[in-house]
């Protein structure tokens, strides 16, 4: 699974520069011109599939919305990640607040601990989008039951920058369907608990970036006992088995 789709993504951010794409920046934007042009020159399109499985480097990343429906007006109100490092959690994170100036309903308040005063004065989703891009490059991302981060991701970035969203995001349930197949776990707080993580700032995106990359930690582990090298002999083992 080469990222040169990344490299297609930044140059149709970069060919947008053109129009107030940025919050009303416009295309002598210093910083996001800077930003484009280094990663265009970093970027190498590694064929992750190959890569040996427990040296396979990635972002995992969680986000908090305010609903489940993109297309239906609901919205992202934070962003947080952290890196995987030859199979270890980094210290390397982000995090961020955006900004939303509508009511939160008290189910989201209850849920995330936000509040309309931590949202109004956060940055807005297109800085967030951008500082989250910086901060990934080219690795491959991580998500638990990753729909929902592609959704909002893919309805975000075509609304904002009339781009696709170009990552291909693994799955956790990808390995935790070989790794443990016959257990009907499906909840990010059950499979911490199933291999003794520490469940801690759930529903905090942050928090449950840092408990998805634990748990892939776990889960990269298993597979590897099992005899699976990479991501593309995974990926064969479901495709023959589902």
């Amino acid at each position: 699974m080469g990222f040169n789709p990344f490299v297609q993504f930044v140059r149709g951010i970069q060919g947008k520069l053109q129009t107030n794409m940025f919050g009303g920046m416009n295309s002598q934007n210093p910083q996001h011109i800077a930003f484009i042009r280094q990663m265009q020159r970093e970027l190498e399109n590694t064929d992750s599939m190959a890569i040996p499985i427990g040296n396979l480097n990635v972002a995992v990343f969680d986000i908090e919305t305010t609903g489940f429906y993109p297309d239906k007006g609901d919205q992202i109100i934070s962003i947080g990640a952290v890196k995987i490092i030859k199979g270890k959690v980094s210290e390397d994170s982000f995090y961020s607040l955006v900004q939303f100036e509508k009511p939160l309903s008290n189910e989201v308040k209850e849920l995330t601990g936000l509040s309309e005063d931590d949202l109004e004065k956060a940055p807005p989703l297109s800085e967030v989008l951008i500082s989250f891009f910086e901060f990934i490059k080219d690795m491959p991302l991580v998500a638990h039951h990753a729909n929902h981060e592609k959704s909002f991701m893919q309805h975000s970035c075509w609304k904002l920058f009339r781009t696709p969203f170009k990552y291909r995001i693994l799955d956790t349930s990808f390995l935790y369907r070989i790794a443990d197949s016959n257990r009907a776990l499906w909840r990010l707080e059950e499979l911490c608990e199933f291999y003794s993580i520490p469940v801690a700032n759930r529903h905090h995106a942050l928090g449950d970036a840092k408990l998805t990359a634990l748990l892939w930690c776990r889960l990269i582990e298993q597979v590897h006992k099992l005899g699976y090298s990479n991501l593309k002999e995974v990926y064969e083992r479901l495709a023959r088995f589902g």
